[in-house]
């Protein structure tokens, strides 16, 4: 199914950007811009400038468009390939029918040792990085989630998208980390005229709500991690995890933000740590789990305070949901995508997934 899947995307992608050469330099309401290109390069602009950051956009940002009734942000993984995942949400898009009403977004968070265009943004890297609203370098006064708050605020702009009612924000692996820590400290979540919701697929880690940890026993057991995602039940979500005290002398900063919510800094700072509870309870969110996501491939976080959640990135997303669904009163979904390990385009083009980041 992995290949599959892989292959279709590519295929959909080479569809639907078949005549990409023949556009205009910034793409218009006519129809989508899908490649990332520089005739899909949008800017987003902070205040009067000129601090700006880069997105790839199906539609353009200040052109009048009552189609578009939805919008996608999809947030790159660790390698900030935002191009990459600008073809994978479009290639998501095709397969949904869904190019011609929906405004796809991929965000580009550069980070050292990128190099800037003039006046763009650089976001850090480090503990309180750009996966958790770190402070800029080159911009001290802007953190990496103003960055989705911008887009946020551009596309609930009514002279722009006038019909435009639901926004996803959905990432994979660390965008998966933004968007669930984006998830519980949105600043923008309540904007009039829209609905918000977060689609958070495999992160190595979460900001967990309460200073317990998933215990090494039953499904947080690492021996037997890999085992159970090929099981017989093996498609279905595990809930057999206990929670309890941590350690912290084996990682003293376990329980600190981004990991915990404890001393919040960057973005979250000023808030406190019962408003976040209140906010990750009550957002709307789905969490995305690839069934054989069990290895620590792909920039898997072996830290001390990473693997106090769990062995594996499954089983790090199956014991926060639960604990937030079942300790914490949310109303939370998680889907297993079957056959999937981490890999984006395989997560996000699955059947079963497609309506998850283009609702109705």
């Amino acid at each position: 199914m992995p290949m599959r899947t892989a292959v279709i995307a590519v295929l959909a992608t080479t569809l639907v950007s078949a005549n990409a050469s023949d556009r205009a330099p910034a793409p218009v309401a006519a129809a989508p811009c899908t490649t990332a290109t520089e005739a899909c390069e949008q800017w987003v602009t902070y205040g009067n400038g000129p601090a700006r950051s880069m997105v790839y956009s199906t539609y353009a940002l200040r052109i009048p468009n009552p189609a578009v009734t939805r919008a996608l942000v999809m947030v790159h993984g660790a390698g900030r390939n935002a191009d990459h995942y600008f073809e994978t949400a479009t290639a998501a898009g095709f397969l949904a029918g869904a190019l011609d009403n929906s405004v796809i977004i991929a965000p580009r968070l550069i980070a050292s040792p990128d190099k800037p265009q003039a006046n763009e943004v650089v976001w850090p890297n480090g503990p309180n990085s750009w996966r958790a609203g770190g402070m800029s370098p080159s911009n001290p006064t802007l953190s990496s989630f103003d960055f989705l708050d911008e887009i946020v605020r551009e596309l609930a702009d009514k002279k722009t998208f006038p019909n435009l009612k639901q926004i996803v924000i959905a990432g994979h692996s660390a965008g998966g980390q933004v968007a669930t820590r984006y998830e519980m400290s949105s600043k923008v979540h309540d904007t009039p005229g829209v609905s918000i919701s977060y689609v958070v697929a495999n992160p190595s880690s979460y900001a967990w709500p309460v200073a317990l940890r998933p215990l090494p026993i039953g499904d947080a057991n690492p021996v037997d991690a890999y085992k159970e995602a090929l099981g017989r039940d093996g498609e279905k979500v595990h809930g057999d995890f206990t929670y309890g005290p941590f350690d912290s002398t084996r990682a003293p900063r376990y329980n600190r933000w981004p990991a915990g919510l404890e001393q919040l800094e960057g973005y979250t700072a000023g808030m406190t740590a019962d408003q976040l509870r209140k906010q990750l309870v009550e957002r709307p969110t789905t969490y995305l789990l690839g069934q054989v996501d069990v290895l620590p491939l792909g920039g898997f976080d072996s830290s001390p305070t990473a693997m106090a959640q769990g062995p594996t990135r499954r089983a790090r997303g199956e014991a926060f949901y639960k604990y937030v669904n079942e300790k914490m009163g949310a109303k939370h979904h998680a889907i297993i995508v079957s056959e999937c390990g981490h890999n984006d385009r395989c997560i996000f083009t699955t059947d079963v997934v497609l309506p998850v980041i283009f609702p109705e």
